[in-house]
């Protein structure tokens, strides 16, 4: 994987971006051509059409669309990376070209359990799934995802703990944090949030102070720890 460097225009810090690789059907491992030193944009609203870009394989020359490269900044704001614009010319396949027996995936983080490998978000349903195989990737085994959205907005239980997923295309309100919190208060059960848009400045702060472990998602399914709580968590697990 390519990495890139990469800084936040809202903290000012500095990161280097592992740019995700893919299967083309063909099997072989692509990745989104990264605009290396293009301007980064904070992502404050999305629209499912502007979160897909279009990728060439260099072997079949097969044009597919795959998600927008996105890096989530500690510090809550969700940056989207520019990339390179897929040409139209597509030379022939490459003669007697080896494809691979595996296609490494990134990991989320150097933990003792294995890579973690997400599912491509395209739909809210979809993020609510990805959410619940983090969660049964942490170690969370019994994993309870509702057929029907339920009114309390709870969209995943499992013992000891309940998770709300945020999928709109607005950062999540501070509101939404003291909502799941009273939740789990009631029930005696610690409270996981996960947000595909990132969080408001107040909701982060609101959810340090209650303790209240927030995640980002992007178009990839990869969560990404944006506070202290949610650090512990994925270094601890279940």
């Amino acid at each position: 994987m390519e990495s890139v460097p990469v800084r936040c225009p809202a903290c000012g810090r500095d990161h280097a971006y592992l740019t995700p690789v893919y299967p083309c059907p063909c099997g072989t491992p692509i990745a989104p051509p990264v605009l290396r030193g293009g301007a980064v944009e904070p992502i404050t609203h999305r629209t499912w059409s502007e979160d897909w870009v279009t990728v060439r394989c260099r072997t079949c020359g097969r044009h597919d669309q795959w998600p927008q490269p996105e890096l989530c900044c500690p510090c809550g704001t969700v940056l989207r990376i520019p990339v390179r614009p897929a040409t139209k010319s597509a030379p022939g396949p490459v003669a007697g070209a080896a494809l691979p027996t595996h296609i490494p995936l990134p990991r989320t983080a150097a933990t003792p359990r294995p890579a973690f490998r997400p599912m491509t978000i395209r739909t809210g349903r979809d993020a609510v799934t990805a959410a619940a195989m983090y969660l049964r990737w942490l170690g969370y085994r019994d994993v309870v995802q509702p057929a029907e959205r339920p009114a309390s907005r709870i969209d995943l239980r499992a013992a000891g703990l309940i998770a709300q997923v945020d999928s709109t295309t607005l950062p999540t309100a501070p509101r939404d944090v003291e909502c799941l919190w009273l939740n789990g208060l009631n029930a005696s059960v610690t409270s996981v949030f996960f947000s595909l848009a990132g969080y408001a400045q107040d909701a982060r702060a609101r959810a340090d102070a209650l303790c209240i472990p927030l995640f980002v998602m992007d178009l990839t399914g990869s969560p990404q720890p944006v506070n202290g709580p949610a650090e512990e968590l994925l270094s601890t697990g279940a």
